[in-house]
């Protein structure tokens, strides 16, 4: 079928364009500009604004957290720890309910080091796989079924990173992902850590097999080791301290990107998402249980602060580093992984990036066009001929004012429109 979207103002992940009219033919879009062909049928955008569907460029997902992150315009998600590599996505692909998903698989950890501090002991989330039977510390729990146990890459020494890089590639890893983290900053300080050399022996093999390579990282220590061992992103901002222009500088140099999740950070300090909340446009598209997690924070870090990690933003982005809008939202509604959800926390991640220095323009290119680039998926982040008609319509302009990215209209993903109220 073909559908021609016409009167309203076209952001096409880079620019505001004069175009007013594009046009879908089944899953891709057929043409940017002119005349709506004979027989398409038409969907009036006047008074709003289309926009390429947005990224989120740090989560840990499930079907039910796609088909959340969907209903508010996020049509793709890069997961940074989870089960959605290439063969856990099969079911996705083609499910137009469910956002896209691209994966690292599990990170590189030694054992017993980051993410296993999150989870209460012997927790187990009814109706999902617990830590216990999955070993992953609770990151990556879903509700379709059995799989596979994922390939856990614990590692100690070069020589055991190395060796999990092509497994990782093998078992369908679209980047590689590093644990770098002694966890000062979620109130496990001593956690076991990789070590310079194993970070830098595994990051050269995962670029030798052609693979991007991120890490985590909340200190400027860990920020600094990861930017040493040739990193080519940052899953997180640190928050341990003020920035300097000395890690600024470094970073610029390296060329790597950043995924701040100011509003994870937030949650570690101990905000809550409740203005999302309170806020009709997003409490009403969520159930109970997202809710209360919304409502909740991580709370780990109280004595960090917000302005801190806002004008570290701001000198990132001035300096010309690619910065990427992402929550770290976890797979299902957990109080105590709370204050972030799918969706929704990326309009508030991008407020916030407003909130930093950046322009609404810019902030709306960290979750289209960076990441789209960023990440090899040339398919999508822009509207332009040919590519994947995954697309938000809006009412008012977010270009001008970025809360307007909450005012949906539609969501089109590969061109199927979406029903945005909760299921």
């Amino acid at each position: 079928m073909i559908t021609a979207i016409i009167n309203g103002r076209v952001f096409d992940g880079e620019h505001v364009l004069e175009d007013t009219t594009v046009v879908l033919d089944g899953t891709r879009i057929a043409a940017v500009g002119g005349e709506p062909p004979a027989g398409a049928g038409i969907v009036d955008a006047r008074g709003g604004t289309l926009l390429p569907g947005l990224f989120d460029a740090h989560v840990h997902t499930s079907d039910e957290a796609l088909a959340l992150a969907l209903r508010f315009g996020i049509t793709t998600e890069l997961e940074m720890q989870g089960m959605n590599t290439r063969a856990g996505r099969a079911h996705i692909t083609e499910n137009d309910s469910l956002a896209d998903v691209r994966s690292a698989g599990f990170g590189i950890t030694p054992p017993g080091g980051h993410p296993s501090e999150l989870m209460p002991k012997g927790f187990k989330p009814g109706g999902h796989r617990g830590p216990d039977d999955r070993g992953d510390g609770g990151d990556g729990g879903d509700r379709i079924g059995p799989r596979e146990m994922p390939l856990m890459p614990f590692s100690t020494t070069p020589e055991e990173a190395v060796a999990f890089i092509p497994r990782l590639v093998a078992a369908g890893s679209d980047y590689i992902k590093f644990m770098v983290d002694d966890g000062t900053v979620e109130g496990h300080p001593g956690l076991p850590m990789l070590d310079q050399a194993t970070l830098t022996a595994g990051v050269a093999e995962a670029h030798r097999h052609g693979m991007l390579t991120i890490a985590h990282t909340l200190t400027v220590n860990a920020t600094r080791m990861a930017i040493e061992a040739g990193i080519d992103g940052l899953a997180h901002l640190f928050m341990d301290q003020p920035h300097t222009d000395e890690i600024v500088d470094l970073i610029a140099a390296s060329g790597a990107f950043v995924v701040p999740c100011v509003a994870l950070n937030a949650s570690m300090m101990g905000v809550t998402g409740s203005s999302l909340t309170e806020d009709p446009r997003v409490g009403s598209r969520l159930d109970e249980a997202w809710t209360n997690t919304l409502n909740s924070s991580y709370n780990r870090y109280p004595q960090g602060k917000l302005e801190d990690v806002l004008a570290s933003v701001k000198a990132l982005h001035d300096v010309g580093v690619d910065l990427m809008a992402g929550t770290d939202a976890a797979p299902l509604p957990l109080p105590f992984l709370g204050g972030v959800v799918h969706g929704a926390s990326v309009h508030q991640e991008l407020q916030y990036l407003v909130e930093a220095g950046l322009t609404p323009v810019q902030a709306l290119r960290a979750a289209t066009l960076t990441p789209a680039r960023r990440f090899g998926l040339e398919d999508r982040g822009r509207i332009a001929e040919g590519l994947r008609a995954d697309l938000l319509l809006v009412d008012g302009d977010p270009t001008t004012t970025i809360s307007d990215t909450l005012n949906l209209r539609d969501v089109w993903r590969r061109g199927t429109r979406t029903a945005l109220s909760a299921a």
